[in-house]
């Protein structure tokens, strides 16, 4: 049976994660810091750094569909542990800015029955917790020059304040009901925003995978499956935005489901829209102006958190100057 991961707080106010799965041992990676941006080398559970081919193949193998089926739907309910910045002018931070969607550069020949609503570049990533459990949460390429990068929430890399990066990081686009259609790529490296990693902003929980080459023909992810654009600064008001993920109150988090809806300001920097999506959605992008033809749109914020869990509202981070900030610290740390 598919169960949940739960937030808790320790004495020292640390973000846990509660898991029953037996410990396993851990990577203390090194983390680099940049203009509010936190990198590491992505790891196995046993704490080496997953940096050639043969090391990224056994994690895509460790990741059998029996581990898949049983990985926990990350949680979005909001923790009273997370916070909210007040230092940061609640508006819109600087001029527009836009990142032109792609799509794939090779064809597949593969016919993988793109449903209504259903993007070949969303998918499902699946990670190893500090616990050594399983988790799972969802995701979506993103168009850049180097066709490496993967596009989640903070809290899907990292647990945040007192917490540690996950392992064994994985991304799966457009998985449906146990079929990898395009099989699976495995994260070089993980990126998020210092805010979330040290202070568990809501504010900025956001995160950039980048990707080594992989999948059924061992080209980069983009090449494969093609990338959502970006947006930022385009204000709180969206008169319509889609939302793309993996849910498990709907269809147990084995499929795509989408929110059509309006976005507004949901106070501090966070956008709040109408979706009944929970569990496993989280890190799903919120898209402009998408194309159901092509399964193309502009991210424009991910799923981060519910506002009120049962309500239908979810929340995501403002998209301001700061994701462009981290677009560009991935894209510069990340292999020709």
């Amino acid at each position: 049976m598919r169960s949940t991961l739960r937030w808790s707080a320790s004495a020292s106010l640390a973000l846990a994660l509660v898991l029953t799965a037996p410990a396993v041992a851990q990577a203390k990676p090194t983390a680099v810091e940049k203009s509010g941006n936190t990198t590491t080398v992505a790891r196995t559970s046993d704490g080496r750094a997953i940096t050639n081919k043969a090391i990224a193949e056994e994690v895509a193998a460790f990741w059998t569909p029996q581990r898949m089926a049983s990985a926990v739907d990350l949680d979005i309910a909001k923790s009273a542990n997370a916070t909210e910045s007040l230092s940061r002018a609640p508006r819109p931070d600087g001029p527009a800015g836009s990142v032109a969607p792609v799509r794939p550069s090779v064809a597949s020949g593969a016919d993988v029955g793109i449903q209504l609503n259903e993007s070949a570049v969303v998918g499902k990533v699946y990670f190893t917790t500090p616990n050594g459990g399983g988790a799972s949460c969802s995701a979506s390429a993103v168009a850049s020059g180097k066709a490496r990068l993967v596009m989640t929430a903070g809290h899907c890399v990292h647990q945040g304040a007192g917490g540690q990066w996950y392992s064994n990081w994985q991304f799966v686009p457009r998985y449906r009901d146990g079929a990898r259609p395009f099989g699976t790529f495995v994260a070089y490296q993980l990126t998020a925003r210092t805010a979330w990693i040290n202070g568990s902003s809501y504010d900025e929980d956001m995160a950039i995978a980048i990707m080594h080459n992989g999948g059924n023909w061992g080209l980069k992810v983009v090449e494969t499956v093609g990338g959502h654009g970006m947006r930022w600064n385009w204000g709180y008001d969206i008169s319509l935005m889609t939302a793309l993920g993996y849910p498990s109150n709907l269809g147990g988090g084995e499929s795509q489901y989408y929110c059509q809806s309006g976005t507004w300001h949901a106070g501090s920097q966070q956008i709040r829209m109408w979706c009944n999506m929970t569990y496993g959605s989280s890190g799903g992008p919120w898209l402009q102006e998408y194309n159901d033809q092509n399964g193309l749109g502009f991210i424009n914020s991910v799923v981060s958190h519910g506002d009120n869990p049962g309500n239908g509202q979810f929340d995501g981070p403002y998209f301001d100057d700061d994701i462009k900030s981290l677009y560009d610290f991935a894209e510069g740390l990340s292999p020709a």
